[in-house]
């Protein structure tokens, strides 16, 4: 399979955001489908209960960290059992850009690591992020576009 991952990078700085998540740790071949999975099974009933405004994933490569879930408006009333909320603080990061399948994340994140380290990114500590920008449930896979953020100092 080839990966279309634009490697050109765009500094960005992420804003602080409201975020409701499953987490998972071990290796995310196996904990990230399975966190999404749960995370999909409570779309709707998450939807009634706030406002919805995206999807994604917050991750820590070395600790094997995976955290699938949905941004939202503003903090919710409620959190679901097995869930989590915070507010994610953002900051600086570098952006990059997957169109296509959901089944290219893997090789395209590796890739990511590799040029942020040929480029002695000043990455620092801190979830990556990878933000879904479409639905993948109204999205033709070909047409889905994730951007893969490293954050950097």
């Amino acid at each position: 399979m080839s990966v279309h991952l634009r490697e050109q990078a765009d500094p960005i700085r992420w804003p602080e955001t409201h975020y409701l998540f499953v987490e998972a740790t071990g290796p995310f071949a196996q904990t990230a489908p399975r966190a999404w999975q749960e995370v999909h099974q409570r779309q709707a009933a998450t939807a009634a209960r706030a406002r919805v405004t995206g999807a994604m994933s917050l991750y820590r490569i070395a600790e094997q960290i995976d955290r699938a879930g949905f941004i939202l408006a503003a903090e919710p009333g409620e959190v679901p059992e097995g869930w989590r909320y915070e507010l994610f603080p953002g900051g600086r990061y570098l952006r990059f850009t997957l169109p296509g399948p959901y089944a290219q994340l893997p090789e395209a994140s590796q890739r990511v690591q590799q040029i942020v380290r040929e480029q002695n990114s000043g990455v620092r500590e801190g979830f990556y992020i990878e933000q879904y920008r479409n639905d993948p449930r109204t999205t033709p896979e070909a047409e889905l576009i994730t951007e893969i953020l490293v954050p950097v100092s």
